[in-house]
């Protein structure tokens, strides 16, 4: 598994990303361990490896769905640890292998059910919507989209 980040802007109002030590095992196997890794406000990663060299794992750790065998994750804002839990649920926005939309209901509908079964209220879905150019979307079926869009889709949630 390699790790390369770059800076994106200035990353005013971000949260820091520490990784200490961080190991993972899936059943028998170490994925990888002495994961030390830092991602600065503004900062870009690009996690790229072979199948099965934990990747998906990792990210899996960070988002606090799967326990590292050691190390320590943390987020810090301005030089101040956040707890774990809010750090994850207010600041951390994971989009797996899978989108979660039934196929036969519109963009519209599938986002105002996640966003309500998430506990979100409507008044950010039009302005998630226009912020990821979903407007000429949002009555098609999410069948009907391309393999793109129901990721923007997932990420106006």
């Amino acid at each position: 598994m390699d790790i390369e980040s770059g800076s994106q802007n200035d990353g005013a109002g971000m949260i820091r990303l520490t990784l200490e030590g961080v190991a993972v095992r899936r059943g028998e196997r170490q994925l990888f361990s002495g994961l030390d890794l830092t991602i600065r406000p503004g900062e870009a990663v690009a996690l790229t490896g072979a199948n099965g060299a934990g990747k998906s794992s990792l990210l899996r750790a960070i988002a606090g769905l799967l326990t590292p065998e050691a190390g320590r994750i943390r987020f810090d804002d301005k030089g101040q640890d956040l707890d774990l839990e809010v750090a994850r649920t207010r600041h951390l926005h994971l989009i797996g292998h899978h989108d979660g939309f039934r196929s036969g209901r519109t963009a519209r509908d599938e986002l105002a059910f996640q966003v309500g079964w998430c506990g979100g209220g409507p008044g950010g879905i039009d302005e998630a919507v226009r912020a990821l150019g979903l407007e000429g979307l949002m009555d098609l079926e999410v069948r009907r989209l391309s393999p793109g869009q129901p990721r923007r889709l997932a990420l106006s949630r």
